[in-house]
């Protein structure tokens, strides 16, 4: 060794003797004023803290790969082996950036020196993550930076990870109300502000606005829509008629749904973990959808007076909650129900959700539901048509949704939704009924399309599914009928069809925005 590098008994050379070493045995920086820092290379964090990993995982696969984060999340918080704890965290570090995406990225767009859109995708996405912990959630924000920091040079690299530290702390200098002043200042358009303090694209909000219009409601209930979709929303169960029990997520620490029988809530836990989850007994499934299924199975026909058997139809059916359902209902009433779907694979996801009813009470058909009006006509007494539709009614649950949607898809799903209603109203029985749903309250995809049916048919009649709503429920009176305060004339559904219409909504029903009509074939 040479004398300043001091000698093999590890003493210096230089007067004072012993050198300078710290019980890790790195040596101590000279002087009084120069000790290290948590932000010093040694001390910052090098492995990704699971929970966030498997957040970023998410965001990546829902960026990356068009997933589904409700669909990709499960399964990354079991590979990873993350207890109740952290898969808590995880989810919601995970949805609520996902939700929150239009808002963060308006904020780092004041913070990175360049276009979002140069950034590298997992950059971002990993800047989403530090965004949502530093104005969104109860994380230190020391220990945000830290982490995030970290988590970018394990998976990303050093080099990206010195642009996510400098980034995150420009983000960290104003809390979120700040920001959101600084975004807005100077805009006058409700909608624009709206978008960026509520995170959804402006088409959405003033979609959402005009919605609340058409199934009478008021404008200014729109903060109160949007805020429900930014809430984490609750776990629903629902237990199979005559073949599903609770008891096992009541031990698990559900609660029994206010709105449906037989249904649960929770707002954590993986339901997965649960055994009558597994076995198809019980599944996780929106009270909405709940509601409208038992609504279209509780409706008084004029049908079937000859005592046969009931024929009941799920016309789009995958991936087949609501066909498990209906196909429980049937089977306690001696019934038999017909679920089509078009896609052989999703075809196989129905049979896997009805196989816990007895096989005597259901078939899956692979098909276009656009051709069994012509191949069954007048063959059933209950059919349900849960039209595709661009689910704005479920955002709360489908975050990643809100940004993948555009405008022109509400056009180009118009024609089918209609062809589709048609076919329905061909199959079904004169007597029986037809359930026209949508998981979105939009106006083209509800009542005009409802409206479309009754202007080309004369044998139809529109009943009360606010009413049939109420019977299904376990409070009678939920309020989703659109009877009351209804102007007259409303531009945007000049026929009564609006009057007898249903709506659920987050805000109000704590359910997605489930649309409902029942048509009566004369």
């Amino acid at each position: 060794m040479t004398s300043e590098q001091g000698g093999p008994s590890g003493r210096s050379n230089r007067p004072g003797g012993v050198r300078r070493r710290d019980d890790a045995g790195r040596e101590r920086n000279r002087g009084t004023g120069r000790n290290r820092t948590e932000s010093a290379p040694s001390q910052r964090t090098r492995a990704a803290d699971p929970a966030r990993l498997v957040a970023f995982e998410v965001l990546r696969a829902v960026s990356g790969d068009d997933a589904y984060a409700n669909l990709v999340l499960p399964a990354r918080i079991r590979n990873h082996h993350l207890d109740r704890r952290d898969a808590g965290f995880a989810t919601e570090l995970a949805y609520g950036a996902l939700r929150g995406q239009g808002t963060y990225d308006a904020i780092l767009a004041r913070c990175v020196d360049r276009p979002l859109a140069e950034l590298d995708p997992a950059v971002l996405d990993a800047l989403r993550i530090g965004v949502h912990q530093l104005v969104a959630m109860r994380v230190p924000a020391h220990a945000a930076l830290d982490q995030t920091v970290g988590l970018a040079r394990a998976v990303i690299g050093a080099g990206p990870s010195a642009l996510v530290n400098a980034v995150l702390r420009k983000v960290a200098a104003r809390d979120l109300p700040a920001w959101l002043a600084e975004l807005t200042a100077g805009l006058t358009d409700e909608v624009k502000i709206a978008s960026l303090v509520h995170s959804h694209p402006e088409w959405i909000v003033r979609a959402l606005r005009q919605a609340l219009v058409a199934h009478g409601r008021d404008v200014s209930e729109i903060t109160a829509v949007l805020e429900a979709d930014n809430a984490a929303p609750v776990v629903n169960l629902v237990a199979l008629p005559g073949i599903g029990s609770l008891e096992e997520a009541f031990d698990a620490g559900f609660t029994p749904g206010p709105l449906v029988i037989d249904s649960a809530l929770s707002s954590g836990g993986d339901p997965g973990r649960l055994a009558s989850v597994r076995g198809g007994t019980v599944r996780v499934q929106d009270a909405g959808s709940q509601l409208v299924a038992r609504a279209l199975a509780g409706v008084e026909l004029k049908s079937g007076l000859d005592g046969g058997e009931e024929r009941w139809l799920d016309m789009c059916a995958g991936p087949g909650g609501k066909a498990a359902l209906l196909a429980a209902l049937a089977a306690e009433r001696g019934a038999w129900i017909l679920a089509n779907e078009p896609s052989a694979h999703r075809a196989k996801l129905v049979a896997q959700a009805m196989a816990a009813v007895p096989e005597d009470a259901w078939t899956v058909r692979t098909g276009d539901g656009r051709d069994v009006g012509r191949d069954h006509p007048a063959s059933f007494d209950r059919i349900l048509v849960d039209a595709p539709c661009t689910g704005l009614g479920a955002l709360r649950r489908r975050p990643e949704s809100r940004w993948r949607r555009q405008l022109s898809d509400v056009s180009e799903l118009g024609p089918l939704q209609r062809e589709l209603l048609n076919s329905a109203l061909d199959a079904v029985k004169p007597g029986g009924v037809v359930a026209y749903v949508t998981c979105s309250p939009h106006a083209a995809e509800t009542i005009a399309v409802v409206d479309d049916a009754l202007r080309r048919r004369d044998d139809l009649e529109l009943l009360d599914a606010g009413a049939a709503l109420d019977a299904a429920s376990l409070t009678g009176d939920l309020g989703a009928g659109n009877a009351a305060g209804k102007a007259a004339g409303n531009v945007l559904s000049p026929l009564p069809t609006h009057r007898m219409t249903a709506q659920l909504w987050p805000h109000l029903h704590q359910t997605d925005a489930m649309f409902l009509a029942l048509i009566r074939k004369l």
